[in-house]
């Protein structure tokens, strides 16, 4: 028989763990079996865009640790520059995919509106993590997409908080804040995945629906 103790209850890590536990169960978290139609090539682009991201991470760690010169001089840190770039090339791809495919399947349906959101809000992040990845390159490539990117944003008036031409300002953005933010915004899709379950397909209207008698 289970008893319980009024001060551990009212404790904040207990409470927090009960709410926890009931907004996603280790069941669903981590669970043995998934729908059939889940076997569908559509559903796959989602887990292809999380592994080709795990990807990006690790060969943008290498880069970071060994510095420009190695990767412009280097013949394993050109190896190494070419496996971070085809792998945000796959994450892009994988995503927008899975972006469009997700947006036909009415993937909001099953209060899952949040979902989508976050799957959104991750691909706009996306593209600023890219941008300053492509500014921060040093090269003639960044300095021309430096200097064509500067005039734009100098004419809405964000140039005194963000300036392309500031290659440490950008690298701190591509390398820490914006790989901070993509990571705390995709674990969070994830787990809204895992709550609300992967959205099924549209039933199909031509096949007769059972009536109780």
């Amino acid at each position: 028989m289970t008893t319980t103790n009024p001060e551990i209850d009212r404790q904040l890590t207990t409470r927090l763990r009960k709410r926890v536990v009931a907004w996603l169960p280790p069941d669903k978290l981590l669970p043995d079996t998934q729908p059939n139609y889940v076997s569908s090539w559509i559903y796959v682009f989602g887990v292809t865009t999380l592994v080709a991201m795990v990807i990006v991470i690790a060969t943008g760690c290498v880069l970071a640790i060994n510095g420009p010169q190695w990767w412009h001089l280097s013949s394993l840190g050109h190896f190494v520059n070419s496996m971070h770039l085809w792998s945000v090339e796959v994450f892009f791809f994988a995503m927008i995919v899975h972006l469009w495919g997700k947006f036909f399947m009415a993937a909001w349906r099953g209060n899952r509106a949040l979902t989508w959101i976050t799957g959104g809000v991750t691909f706009l992040a996306s593209i600023l993590t890219g941008f300053t990845g492509y500014v921060s390159q040093t090269n003639f490539d960044s300095q021309w997409i430096a200097t064509q990117a500067k005039d734009g944003i100098n004419s809405t008036g964000g140039g005194a908080y963000f300036n392309p031409l500031n290659t440490g300002q950008m690298l701190m953005w591509h390398i820490v804040l914006m790989p901070l933010a993509l990571c705390v915004i995709v674990g969070f899709h994830v787990l809204l995945v895992r709550h609300r379950g992967v959205v099924p397909p549209f039933a199909d209207s031509s096949q007769p629906t059972e009536v109780n008698a």
